[in-house]
């Protein structure tokens, strides 16, 4: 993991700025919702043809699951209606039995340790697979934009991943930074979008569901 500081949003104009100014590049970008998408989407398709790709089986119950990637689907009608850009969406099938037995040992740790680095290790890595497979010229994740996950482990993980492949690059980001975050709230307002009460895989659904007593939501996921 990351020892130094490093500033990817700045990594990140500096990259779009080297851009060919013609010829969009192709770029994939794992996400993991539609809230968590809507400002990376507007910073990114100006520059890039993008494709979504959702794979996301960490995400328990299937109900959940469902409501997250109908959100999303909701989100990229409206998205392409009022920005003008038509987003493709790549869905992968569902089975979360089995994408948590790497997770499983680590289920008692708290959120935002190694169990969540190997989770997302393998949503990056699947992805990152698929982009170099299918010739995508960059590959990055929403990710970055959630204040619950350190961006500087994320890009570590691109950065180690971008080394296993010869074709595709990895696009850094920090989509937080700038305002990010701040856009993203708005959209999500905006978007009238579900707003996730816990990051979703099962070690915190517990979390969800208390989150919803304190809030008075009945809400079972």
């Amino acid at each position: 993991m990351p020892q130094a500081y490093t500033n990817y949003y700045l990594e990140s104009l500096q990259e779009l700025d080297a851009l060919p100014k013609e010829n969009k590049p192709r770029l994939l970008l794992h996400a993991c919702c539609g809230p968590c998408s809507c400002f990376p989407l507007t910073f990114l398709c100006p520059h890039f043809e993008v494709t979504i790709y959702f794979n996301n089986s960490n995400i328990y119950p299937q109900t959940e699951y469902e409501r997250r990637l109908g959100e999303l689907k909701k989100f990229l009608g409206y998205f392409e209606r009022d920005y003008g850009y038509h987003v493709n969406l790549i869905v992968t099938s569902y089975d979360n039995e089995n994408y948590n037995k790497d997770l499983e040992p680590y289920a008692a740790l708290p959120e935002g340790q190694e169990r969540c680095f190997i989770c997302y290790r393998k949503r990056m890595g699947e992805a990152y697979d698929y982009a170099e497979k299918n010739g995508y010229d960059y590959f990055t994740t929403v990710m970055t934009i959630s204040r619950q996950k350190d961006s500087q482990i994320l890009n570590q993980i691109g950065k180690e991943l971008e080394a296993k492949h010869t074709k595709t690059k990895y696009f850094y980001s920090d989509f937080k930074k700038a305002k990010g975050i701040d856009v993203a709230r708005e959209m999500r307002i905006h978007y009238d979008l579900y707003n996730q009460l816990y990051c979703g895989c099962k070690y915190t659904y517990a979390k969800g569901l208390a989150k919803a007593k304190e809030k008075g939501i009945d809400w079972k996921g």
